[in-house]
C-alpha cells in the first residue's frame, strides 16, 4: 500500500504539469485578454475626444502608437512568447523581476533613464552592434558615477535591446490587426531589468492585475474564509446525514422516514443561492434576524474572544444553511440506500440466524461496508471545502476563495485565474489520493499494491 500510495504522490506534480501548461495555454488564446482589454479602452478614449467611433479610429490606425502598444504589453507581460513566458511563470527560466523600458528616438543612441530606487539618473547607450550598457551621462560627476556603479553590480540591473524585427512580431501578435508601422517608424527599445527565478517553483504565483498584489497573498487571506465554511459544512453534513441515513433505513416507511424524506427533499429541491436571497430578505432585511453580508463585523477586533465567537456564528448561519441545503439529500439516502441494501444481504442474515443481535449485525457488518461508498467522496470534497462556493459568497459579499476566483474570471485578471486554477487542480489530485485511503481504510478487501 505504501508503494501505492508514493507512487500516486509522485504522479501528482506531473499531472499538475500538464494541467498548468493547458490551461496557461488556453488562457493565452481566449479573445478579449488584457492587452485588447486596454487597447479597447484606449481607442474608446480616443473616439471620445475626437468624437468618433472606435472603429473609425481603428481603420485610421491613429488611436493607438506602437510605443502605446508595447508599453502595455510590457504591463502584463505579454511581449514574449507563450512557451518562455510558460517557463518563466513555472521559474524554470529567469524573469524580468522589476523592470522599465523606453524606445530610443530617431536618430539617437542613447535613452535617459531615472535609476528605479533612487534618485540617480543614468543613460542606456547602444554601439550598433546589438549590444547596450548602462553608464552615468556625461555632465555626471565622479562621485555620482561611482554610486551608479556600485548600484548597478549590487542589485543586478541589465539592460536588454529589443530589435525592430522583435517589435514587428510583437505588433502582429497583439495590436487586433491593426496596419503594421513601417521599419523607419518602429525604434528600437531598450529594456532595464533585473532578472531572477520568481515562479511557481519558487513559491510565487505572480501579481494581479486589478490589485497588484501577489497572487498568493490574495488566496492566503482568502482561503481560510472559505475554509471556514467548507469545514464546517462536512462536520454538520457527515455528522447529521450518516446517522439521520441510519435511522430512515432501519425505520424504513414509518412515520419518521418519511417526514424525515418530506424536510430532506424539500431542502434538495431548493438552489442554495435561492434559498440565500430568500434568508437575505426574510431572516436578514424584514425581521433582522442576522446580518446581512460579510465574514464577521467590521469591529470585530475590538470584541471580547465571547463575542467574537458569537459574531462570527453569527455571520455564518445563513451562509451555512445554502452549503447544506444541497448535500443533506444525497449524502443521507446515499446512506439509507446502501445500508438497506447491506441489510438484505445474505451474511446479514446468515449472521443474524446464527444469534448476533440485529444491533451487532448492523453496525458490526452492515454498517462498515455501507460507509465505503461515502468514504470515497470524502477526498473529492476537497476542492469544495477549500473553494467555497462563489455563488453563495456572492449573495452575503464574503471576500471568500470561491468569489476571488469568480470576480477574477470576470474580470479578466489573468495571474489571479491561473493561480486559482492551479490551486484547485492541486486540491482535486491530492483529494483523489485522499479518496483512495479512505477506501483502503474501510474497506478491508481493498490491497492496493
Amino acid at each position: 500500500m505504501k508503494v501505492y500510495f508514493l507512487r500516486r504522490l509522485l504522479l501528482v506534480p506531473v499531472t499538475l504539469l500538464g494541467i498548468t501548461i493547458l490551461v496557461f495555454v488556453l488562457i493565452r488564446a481566449a479573445p478579449g485578454g488584457p492587452v485588447q482589454r486596454d487597447l479597447q479602452e484606449m481607442n474608446n478614449a480616443a473616439a471620445g475626444e475626437q468624437g468618433g467611433s472606435s472603429g473609425m479610429r481603428e481603420s485610421e490606425g491613429a488611436a493607438i502608437t506602437p510605443v502605446q502598444l508595447f508599453e502595455i504589453e510590457e504591463k502584463h507581460r505579454r511581449e514574449k512568447g507563450v512557451g518562455r513566458s510558460y517557463l518563466e511563470w513555472l521559474g524554470v527560466l529567469p524573469r524580468d523581476v522589476n523592470r522599465t523600458a523606453k524606445s530610443f528616438k530617431k536618430g539617437e543612441a542613447e535613452v535617459p533613464f531615472e535609476v528605479p530606487g533612487t534618485i540617480l539618473k543614468a543613460v542606456v547607450v547602444r554601439d550598433g552592434k546589438g549590444a547596450v550598457k548602462i553608464q552615468a551621462p556625461e555632465d555626471a560627476s565622479k562621485e555620482q558615477r561611482s554610486v551608479l556603479e556600485g548600484w548597478i553590480e549590487k542589485k543586478g540591473w541589465q539592460a536588454r535591446l529589443v530589435t525592430v524585427p522583435e517589435l514587428q512580431k510583437r505588433w502582429k501578435r497583439n495590436s487586433g490587426g491593426l496596419e503594421l508601422p513601417d521599419e523607419e517608424d518602429l525604434q528600437e527599445r531598450v529594456v532595464l531589468f533585473q532578472a531572477g527565478h520568481d515562479g511557481l517553483l519558487q513559491g510565487s504565483l505572480g501579481k494581479s492585475d486589478k490589485y497588484q498584489d501577489p497572487v498568493i497573498s490574495l488566496v492566503r487571506d482568502r482561503i481560510p474564509i472559505s475554509l471556514f465554511y467548507g469545514v464546517i459544512s462536512m462536520i454538520l453534513i457527515y455528522g447529521i446525514c450518516i446517522p439521520l441515513g441510519i435511522v430512515k433505513a432501519i425505520k424504513h416507511r414509518t412515520w419518521i422516514d418519511n417526514i424525515s424524506s418530506i424536510a430532506v427533499f424539500s431542502g434538495y429541491a431548493i438552489p442554495g443561492y435561492v434559498l440565500g436571497s430568500f434568508l437575505l430578505v426574510f431572516l436578514g432585511a424584514r425581521l433582522d434576524l442576522f446580518p446581512l453580508s460579510g465574514f464577521v463585523s467590521e469591529n470585530f477586533s475590538e470584541l471580547p474572544l465571547g463575542a467574537k465567537i458569537f459574531d462570527l456564528f453569527h455571520h455564518a448561519v445563513m451562509p451555512l444553511a445554502c452549503y447544506l441545503v444541497g448535500s443533506f439529500a444525497f449524502m443521507t439516502f446515499m446512506m439509507k440506500n446502501n445500508l438497506m441494501d447491506n441489510l438484505a444481504a445474505d451474511y446479514v442474515r446468515t449472521a443474524t440466524a446464527k444469534g448476533v443481535p440485529y444491533r451487532s449485525a448492523v453496525f458490526r457488518h452492515a454498517f462498515r461496508n455501507s460507509i465505503i461508498p461515502i468514504a470515497t467522496t470524502i477526498g473529492q470534497n476537497v476542492t469544495l471545502i477549500v473553494g467555497g462556493s462563489f455563488l453563495i459568497e456572492g449573495i452575503f459579499d464574503i471576500n471568500g476563495f470561491g468569489l476571488l476566483q469568480f470576480n477574477a474570471i470576470l474580470e479578466k485578471d489573468e495571474p489571479v485565474v491561473l493561480g486559482v486554477l492551479t490551486i484547485s487542480a492541486a486540491l482535486m489530485l491530492l483529494g483523489n489520493v485522499i479518496s483512495d485511503l479512505c477506501v483502503a481504510l474501510v474497506d478491508p478487501r481493498i490491497r492496493f499494491r
